[in-house]
Order: C-alpha cells, then sequence, then structure tokens
C-alpha cells in the first residue's frame, strides 16, 4: 500500500531563517498558504491509499481531518528527522508498504509530479529521492518500506540519505523536478518564488499581500 506523509511545524514559529524579510505573523501566513497550497495538490492523488499528517499544529491537524487524512499529533516537536521517522514506523505498522514524505514548503507542486514520484516506486528496498534545487537538500523522499533507513533532513541531506539507501542495499532513484525542487529555505528562496506565475493560489494571494507591506522587501 502506498501512501503519503506530510510533516507540519507549528505553524507559528515557521520559517525562522524568513525573519529578515518577514516579520513573524507574515512568516506564519505564508506556512499556512502553501499548507493549502501542497494539501490541494495532495487531495487530487489517486495513486495513493492514503495521507498522513503528522504535527503538532492544531490548524494542519484540522485541515488534514476535514479532508479525511489520518492524523498523528504530536505534543512535541524534536525535529523533521524524528518526526517522520516516528510517524513511518507507526505507517508501516498500519500496512503501508511505501510512504512518500512530501514537506509543505513547495507550493509550485501539482498532483502530476506527485503521481509520477508513487508511480515510480521501486521493490522494496528501494527509495526515490527528488533533489533541491540546490541540489543537497531532499524534498521528497519515498521510502519502501517506509522506516527502510533513518532520515536526515537539513543540511546535506541529500548526500545522507544517498548514504543510507545504498548502505541498506537499496535501489536508488533520483529524479529532478523543477516544481518540487524550489523549497522556501531564505530569503533568496522567496524572491525565487515571488517571480513565479505558476504559484499556487493561497501562496501568491500571500505573498502580493505580504510583498507590498512596508518592511517586506524580497
Amino acid at each position: 500500500m502506498r501512501a503519503i506523509l506530510i510533516p507540519v511545524k507549528d505553524l507559528a514559529r515557521a520559517k525562522q531563517r524568513l525573519a529578515g524579510a518577514l516579520p513573524q505573523e507574515a512568516r506564519a501566513r505564508l506556512a499556512r498558504a502553501m499548507l493549502e497550497d501542497v494539501f490541494h495538490a495532495v487531495a487530487g492523488v489517486r495513486l495513493a491509499a492514503a495521507v498522513f499528517v503528522v504535527s503538532s499544529d492544531a490548524g494542519a491537524l484540522a485541515a488534514a481531518r476535514a479532508r479525511g487524512w489520518q492524523c498523528l499529533p504530536e505534543t512535541t516537536q524534536r525535529s523533521e528527522s524524528d518526526s517522520v521517522d516516528a510517524a513511518s514506523r507507526i505507517c508501516s505498522a498500519r500496512g503501508v508498504t511505501a510512504l512518500l514524505r512530501l514537506p509543505i514548503d513547495i507550493p509550485l507542486v501539482r498532483t502530476e509530479d506527485i503521481e509520477v514520484l508513487l508511480a515510480a516506486c521501486p521493490a522494496a528496498p528501494g527509495a526515490v529521492l527528488v533533489p533541491s534545487r540546490s541540489a543537497d537538500g531532499t524534498n521528497a523522499l519515498l521510502r519502501t518500506p517506509p522506516d527502510l533507513f533513518p532520515s536526515h533532513f537539513g543540511a546535506d541531506s541529500l548526500r545522507k540519505h544517498l548514504r543510507e539507501a545504498r548502505a541498506c542495499g537499496a535501489r536508488v532513484e533520483l529524479l529532478r523536478n523543477p516544481r518540487i525542487e524550489l523549497d522556501v529555505d531564505d530569503e533568496h528562496d522567496l524572491r525565487a518564488l515571488a517571480a513565479r506565475e505558476d504559484l499556487g493560489i493561497h501562496t501568491a494571494a500571500a505573498l502580493r499581500d505580504l510583498l507590498v507591506r512596508p518592511g517586506a522587501h524580497p
């Protein structure tokens, strides 16, 4: 059974690295808008038998429940890697054989992009990775089985994930996707995102409002 896992940090404290470009309230609004666009893309996917959201954020969990998805509430969040790995073990115990982790800060993603990733699912043990635009991060990660190897999201994650996959004898495939590759980690990413004409409607509306306010200059 193929499934999707979306980890969501506390949106009120999202995107700290954008503090130089946007105040806290604006960062939270941008995070909520990106979440809505990613959730919209995921909602159209037909190749996944289930969608799981792991989070301590009440709004994110409510949005997931409204779509009929399975929620994995957290009381604390040590790191995204810890959250994903704990959730992956739960998914595996519930019969998931292949799990695609998607972040919420890829607001260009479309349903068909996700379908392509799921369709590329290799036989176990296997992994499919989509690098970040800088080619050092991991913007999407599909593992079969879900807990095949530990997560290392953060600096240099692509190299670490490739090392883990090869160490356990997994078949590995790297897929490039320009929409998934553009995540939002810093001001440079924000400028690149603002210049796009194919943004999800919620993110586009948020940026139009936020970037005309005094003090916001991405």
